[in-house]
């Protein structure tokens, strides 16, 4: 089996490892691997297949050499790099927001549109973490009854907003649990309480009084299902969650779904698992979908308000799939393509 040399950009963040993880977890075919990150982190020694890697410093030569470069280092820093390993030949997944509405660049999730992908498309979009769990569940139902319109809420685990989130989260419940005051002024990440608290607020306001990570869903799935006339709304809170996203999913097709026709589809669906036996209270859960692949449906139900309406719930680890996970899936997807 050919090997190929892969680069980490963003090493040490959270995606980041587990991007790593993901790379060794799923064997992929790696002959050499480059860790690279900011000046800070430079030196510092993380471990790939039981071996100890030594950070490198990012710079616009980095991608001399390497065939595959994985991007989790926010949207400044692939805006500036990515061109760089791009023009060395190299296939750039990025992770970050800066590429993905770009008409030039793919924005993939294999399950749903892997034929966007193309030889001459150098820098490949990874999509938002809720919107790539959103769109696989969407994907063999709209294959089977155009989806006209989307109405989801999210309920978003605070990991999505990386080490500081985090660290809100896990800093709050232990001053909780010792009945200890907590300190505004200590916050992190979030400009509210986290711990026994839900913050309607994840990215910034628009003028249409739709936040960013909102919009993300709107634009995204639009671009990835190939479909421009599908309507979507979302409203994205932030939990109290360490990891996996759960979204609650309305959708009205061109022609009615019965839920026993949505399981069958879904059950057929590549990466996904129906969790859906409520007599015996078995759904999906994030406390359940954490450090999992797959994508997990459940609470499968006709819409009661419209005859071509259904709902559902969907989790999944919003660190793998919903971001290191589906960007090693683009690389192996680009070598089942016999692109790369």
């Amino acid at each position: 089996m050919k090997k190929y040399n892969v680069a980490v950009v963003g090493a040490t963040g959270v995606v980041g490892n587990e991007m790593i993880k993901m790379l060794e977890t799923r064997n992929f075919p790696v002959e050499n691997i480059k860790l690279l990150a900011s000046e800070r982190s430079v030196g510092k020694k993380l471990k790939f297949n039981s071996k100890d890697v030594s950070v490198e410093l990012l710079t616009h030569d980095s991608g001399k050499d390497i065939d595959i470069a994985l991007f989790s280092a926010g949207a400044s820093t692939s805006r500036e790099f990515a061109p760089s390993f791009a023009k060395y030949g190299a296939f750039v997944i990025d992770n970050s927001s800066e590429w993905r509405m770009n008409e030039n660049c793919p924005l993939v999730v294999p399950e749903v549109n892997p034929d966007d992908l193309k030889k001459d498309k150098k820098i490949i979009a990874n999509p938002n973490c809720s919107t790539i769990q959103m769109v696989v569940a969407l994907k063999p139902i709209h294959n089977y009854a155009k989806i006209k319109r989307v109405i989801v809420s999210t309920y978003q685990a605070v990991s999505g907003a990386g080490i500081k989130g985090i660290h809100d989260l896990e800093n709050q419940t232990k001053k909780i649990a010792n009945n200890e005051k907590i300190d505004q002024n200590t916050f992190e990440k979030f400009p509210y309480q986290i711990a026994r608290n839900l913050i309607p607020h994840i990215d910034v306001f628009m003028e249409n009084g739709y936040t960013k990570e909102e919009m993300k869903m709107t634009n995204e799935t639009k671009k990835i299902m190939g479909d421009n006339n599908i309507l979507v709304s979302a409203t994205c809170v932030r939990v109290p969650v360490l990891r996996a996203h759960s979204e609650a999913v309305w959708i009205e097709t061109e022609k009615e779904v019965s839920p026993e026709k949505a399981r069958e589809l879904l059950k057929n669906a590549k990466g996904i698992e129906v969790i859906d036996d409520t007599a015996n209270q078995k759904y999906p859960m994030p406390l359940f979908a954490e450090c999992q692949q797959k994508t997990f449906v459940g609470r499968i139900r006709k819409d009661i308000t419209l005859k071509n309406g259904l709902t559902f719930w969907v989790v999944s680890d919003n660190l793998l799939k919903g971001a290191a996970l589906n960007a090693v899936e683009i690389a192996e997807t680009l070598i089942k393509k016999d692109i790369l």
